[in-house]
């Protein structure tokens, strides 16, 4: 196929993430079947989480930063009585515990504990560097946090909203929304510590970014269908 006939001014992306694609994964897909020269997205979403992936392409790339630093909205579902390494589905439980005698009011005051202007720190499954190497690299090859040189720093973020439901108990279906920076799967790992006993998150779903909704955004079919019918004919 030939080259767009002008030079990409920059548009603003909203993708749809489907589950197992990593956040890479969307981006080179639009690159290719789109012929984007350049493209990049603004803040990561895990593997195993859906929904809202804000990409940039041609001159819009110089405005990643803009979008990485604003607020975020997640909606999903944790449950209690077991861990695994990841705090997800991305590895196996290595530990059990009892929650028949965790109440509703113990998940709403651990979540309120977790609320507000808090220090965490980063799950070691995550892409931090730690000595010029992520922290995942490490955490494949058997290390936990706490044989990691140096240790995993916390850092301060804030949650303004941590709402909890207990109906479908011991799986807690949350709404957090946070700054630049929180890890959910940390949330979730404290939250289990708060309650003396062990939490994993079962599903996550990225719903908002500043003022860009899930509602607003496609499919990646959708979008490269819809881009491919707005190009210029080839045709003579």
């Amino acid at each position: 196929m030939n080259e767009l006939p002008t030079p990409d001014p920059g548009q603003v992306i909203l993708i749809d993430k489907p589950l197992t694609w990593t956040s890479f994964d969307v981006a080179n897909k639009l690159k290719y079947a789109c012929k984007f020269k350049k493209i990049g997205h603004a803040g990561t979403l895990d593997p195993l989480a859906t929904g809202l992936l804000i990409l940039c392409t041609g001159k819009m790339t110089k405005q990643i930063d803009q979008y990485q630093a604003q607020e975020k909205e997640y909606t999903g579902t944790l449950v209690l009585g077991k861990t695994t390494p990841s705090v997800d589905l991305e590895t196996t439980f290595d530990a059990e515990f009892d929650t028949s005698s965790i109440t509703a009011e113990q998940i709403q005051k651990a979540a309120r504990q977790l609320t507000g202007d808090i220090l965490q720190v980063p799950p070691i499954y995550s892409a931090i560097r730690v000595n010029g190497e992520r922290l995942y690299e490490k955490a494949r090859r058997g290390e936990t946090a706490d044989r990691v040189e140096g240790g995993i720093k916390a850092r301060q973020v804030t949650v303004s909203v941590f709402e909890v439901d207990a109906g479908r108990f011991p799986e807690i279906d949350f709404r957090i929304v946070c700054t630049k920076g929180t890890y959910i799967r940390s949330l979730v790992r404290d939250l289990g510590l708060l309650l003396t006993n062990g939490a994993y998150m079962s599903s996550l779903r990225r719903t908002r970014i500043g003022d860009f909704r899930i509602e607003e955004a496609s499919t990646i079919e959708q979008f490269i269908d819809a881009y491919r019918a707005n190009q210029p004919s080839t045709n003579e």
